[in-house]
C-alpha cells in the first residue's frame, strides 16, 4: 500500500530510502542551500543556474564525478537522457541533464519517488559528469529486454487502480499523495510477459504533498 507519510519522510530526510541514500543526501543539501539563498536575498528564489553551481561544488567536495562514458557503448537517446551499455548486460547507464525539471532538486526527488514505487527498477546514482559544457547525472538501471508492445490503456487502468487520476495524454495526478506523473508513453513503460515495467518516469511534487 502506498504511504504518503513514508514517501514524505524520505523526501524530507526523516527516513532513509530503501535505495538511493546518495540521491537523498544531495537533494537535502540542495534544498538547504536554496533556502539559505532565499533567506539572504529577501525571499528571492534561487535560480537553477545558482543551484547548479552549488551542486557542482558539492560534487567536488564529496568527489562524486563519474569517470566518463565510452562513446562506443552509446545505444540511443530521448528528450531528456542518453543511454549507454553497462559492462554488466543486465543493466544500462543513463545520463540526464534535468531538462524536464525546474531544479536539480526536483529531478533528484523524482528519482527517490521512482525508487519508492519501483524498487526493482531503481535508479542507482553513479555520479555526475560534464558533456558539451552541460552537467549530467549518471545512473545505472536494470535492463528490460522485451519486444512486446505496451498498451497505454493497460497503463491507464493500472495507474487508476492505484489512485492516480488521468489528466491528459500520458500524464497523471495522485490526489491523495499530491504527486504528478508525466510522459508515460510506450517507450517509458515497457511490457514483458504481460507485466508493466516503468523504466523512465517523471514525477513532480505539488504543494499538496506536504499537507
Amino acid at each position: 500500500m502506498l504511504s504518503k507519510n513514508e514517501l514524505r519522510d524520505i523526501i524530507t530526510g526523516n527516513a532513509k530510502p530503501g535505495q538511493g541514500e546518495i540521491i537523498q543526501t544531495i537533494a537535502l543539501h540542495l534544498g538547504r542551500k536554496k533556502s539559505t539563498i532565499s533567506a539572504l536575498e529577501n525571499s528571492q528564489p534561487c535560480t537553477k543556474a545558482e543551484e547548479e553551481a552549488h551542486l557542482i561544488d558539492f560534487i567536488d567536495t564529496i568527489e562524486f564525478w563519474h569517470s566518463g562514458l565510452d562513446a562506443g557503448k552509446y545505444i540511443g537517446e530521448g528528450a531528456e537522457q542518453k543511454v549507454f551499455e553497462h559492462p554488466e548486460s543486465d543493466y544500462v547507464i543513463k545520463t540526464n541533464d534535468s531538462i524536464f525539471y525546474p531544479y536539480w532538486e526536483d529531478y533528484l526527488h523524482s528519482l527517490l519517488i521512482h525508487n519508492y514505487f519501483f524498487p526493482h527498477l531503481a535508479y542507482d546514482l553513479m555520479g555526475f559528469l560534464i558533456m558539451d559544457k552541460k552537467l549530467f547525472s549518471v545512473v545505472k538501471q536494470a535492463y528490460v529486454s522485451t519486444r512486446e508492445i505496451t498498451d497505454l490503456n493497460h497503463v491507464k487502468s493500472f495507474l487508476m487502480a492505484n489512485g492516480f487520476v488521468h489528466r491528459k495524454r500520458n500524464d497523471y495526478y495522485h490526489p491523495e499523495l499530491g504527486i504528478i506523473l508525466e510522459d508515460l508513453h510506450d517507450e517509458n513503460v515497457l511490457t514483458k510477459e504481460g507485466a508493466l515495467y516503468f523504466i523512465d518516469t517523471v514525477f513532480y511534487i505539488t504543494p499538496d504533498f506536504y499537507q
